[in-house]
């Protein structure tokens, strides 16, 4: 053992946020557990990620609902937004969430809180009592650990960027003022969130996009509705590449290169934000010492049992990489907990993980796209817009839509199978989208969704009249 060394526990887990699961089924079990984070409690959903992106996009949405009211007939105008208040009740109500874990932590038996940065030893340091971390210069063991250590903005190698203030999902979250003017480098899920919110409280927004089109793993034609509905309130350039970031004598200047044409775009601008990816925070925890295994971008590798190749070593969340989002991170933490203690392994499907991204469209997914479909599969695809429904026409939402995307199936199941993947975008989409999550998960046919009966008029009729109207794909 390390010289010094200190306890030895049944479980190690790295990680505050969907590692409290592991945590709080191993407590229950009666076992010593070390529980390690640096911070801030609660991991990336509670203190900078979800939750408190969407409580800042609610008041944002009322702003919306307010501006679009006149083509309803509704003459309503908005006479101040208090940009402070709305950050200060995001801030405590994260706080108020934060300390409520803090004093469970006090309360629980056989449990150790490390709020250090932790990393594996070495192999060599390793002895037979099991894997050894070293948490603020102590060395604590244990035979079994769980890695849900989470990730990080992604600071891509900008010219000039590490010279300037800049803003990433974690710090934004600081602002006290509004600010006149705000370019977001990047065009994925982070980055049209928090454009919409921003260019709702006032700001100019420019969003800068290396990518061909905005949230690039959506199908193609929800990426141009997007793109086209936020042009009409902020500047988006997509195909272009940000280049170069100076300060200047009225702000920062930020310099994209078009992909396309080599086109010199310049925007100077009150804040820079920098919403460019994410990176897994494996390498903080340094687990190529314990001999773990990462891919070419840095993330954990894990089998279908979310097993890293060293035994007794599980990880699941954001610092694998795959599908980061929050209710997957759950549901892996259940498959771990799962596997650590039972002998029958059980593993993780990632067959029907729906997302949402909550800009202005909202947009909503489970599945496959068609493209990724269409190279496995013989599909039928089906669309029906909110004005297809009753419920749309009342609402006069002129361009949201619905997509299904379905197996081909035999005479006997009237030609379709089960259904592979299912988008939308506009109102509610979040809400419409679990009508089909449970039927996809069961691997249910398309005409399941439809068996239970509907009310009329309401939103979900457009769901099933996307699957009720498959057709040959173009």
């Amino acid at each position: 053992m390390a010289e010094n060394e200190g306890r030895h526990y049944d479980l190690i887990v790295v990680g505050s946020g969907s590692g409290a699961t592991i945590v709080d089924n191993a407590l229950y079990q009666g076992m010593q557990v070390a529980w390690v984070d640096k911070g801030p409690l609660g991991g990336t959903c509670l203190n900078v990620g979800c939750i408190p992106s969407k409580i800042l996009i609610f008041p944002a949405d009322r702003v919306m609902q307010i501006r679009e009211a006149e083509k309803l007939g509704v003459d309503a105008e908005i006479t101040g937004i208090d940009f402070e208040a709305i950050m200060a009740r995001m801030r405590r109500m994260v706080s108020q969430s934060r300390n409520h874990i803090r004093e469970g932590l006090h309360r629980a038996p056989n449990l150790d809180f490390y709020e250090v940065e932790g990393h594996f030893l070495a192999p060599e340091e390793r002895d037979r009592d099991g894997h050894l971390l070293e948490v603020g210069g102590e060395v604590i063991s244990a035979r079994n650990v769980v890695v849900a250590s989470g990730a990080r903005p992604l600071i891509p190698p900008i010219q000039g960027l590490d010279e300037v203030p800049y803003l990433t999902n974690e710090n934004v979250l600081d602002l006290r003022e509004r600010p006149e003017s705000l370019t977001i480098i990047g065009g994925g899920y982070i980055s049209v969130e928090y454009a919409h919110f921003f260019s709702a409280m006032g700001t100019r927004v420019t969003i800068m996009q290396r990518n061909d089109r905005l949230v690039p793993d959506e199908e193609p034609e929800i990426s141009e509705l997007l793109e086209k509905k936020l042009s009409e309130r902020m500047d988006v350039y997509s195909h272009t590449e940000a280049v170069e970031v100076a300060q200047v004598q009225d702000g920062i200047r930020v310099v994209g290169r078009d992909r396309q044409n080599d086109q010199r775009r310049e925007v100077v601008t009150a804040e820079v934000m920098v919403a460019a990816g994410r990176r897994s925070n494996a390498d903080l925890l340094r687990v190529e010492n314990a001999g773990i295994a990462t891919d070419e971008r840095g993330y954990i590798k894990v089998n279908e049992y979310l097993e890293t190749d060293v035994e007794n070593v599980w990880a699941l969340g954001d610092a694998t990489g795959r599908h980061m989002f929050k209710h997957v991170a759950n549901r892996e933490a259940s498959i771990v907990w799962h596997n650590f203690a039972h002998d029958h392994k059980v593993a993780m499907d990632y067959g029907a993980v729906p997302h949402a991204v909550f800009s202005h469209p909202q947009i909503a997914s489970v599945g496959m796209t068609e493209a990724e479909a269409a190279a496995e599969h013989d599909l039928l695809v089906g669309e029906a817009r909110y004005l297809d429904v009753a419920k749309g026409q009342a609402m006069m939402e002129t361009d949201g839509f619905a997509k299904a995307i379905v197996q081909r199936g035999s005479s006997q199941s009237h030609g379709a199978g089960k259904i592979l993947g299912f988008h939308i975008i506009g109102p509610h989409a979040p809400i419409l989208i679990q009508e089909v999550v449970n039927a996809m998960a069961d691997e249910a046919p398309p005409g399941a969704v439809g068996r239970g009966m509907h009310i009329h008029p309401a939103l979900p009729e457009v769901v099933v009249s996307a699957l009720y109207n498959l057709r040959e794909p173009e």
